[in-house]
């Protein structure tokens, strides 16, 4: 992932920096036994995705022609062989 400049973007960052922010006010509030708290932090969470998807929306976020993993041709396909479970 490291090549790829994955989550590299200003959209990704803001969108994990609210929702660290909305999981430590979750936190914290179970400890304190606040349940209303509780729950305004997972709200924070969920923020924090809507965020990061409009901020993507608005170009801040990483565009998928330039990502190497969207970028697949016919060959790959051919080459590559099936998942197998073992029984």
């Amino acid at each position: 992932m490291a090549g790829s400049s994955h989550g590299h973007t200003p959209a990704a960052w803001t969108g994990v920096i609210i929702a660290f922010i909305g999981f430590c006010m979750a936190g914290a509030f179970t400890v304190m036994a606040n349940p209303v708290g509780f729950w305004i932090g997972i709200a924070v969470i969920l923020l924090g995705a809507v965020v990061g998807g409009i901020m993507r929306a608005m170009g801040l976020g990483q565009a998928k022609d330039l990502h190497p993993v969207h970028k697949r041709t016919g060959e790959e396909f051919e080459q590559r062989e099936p998942a197998r479970t073992e029984h």
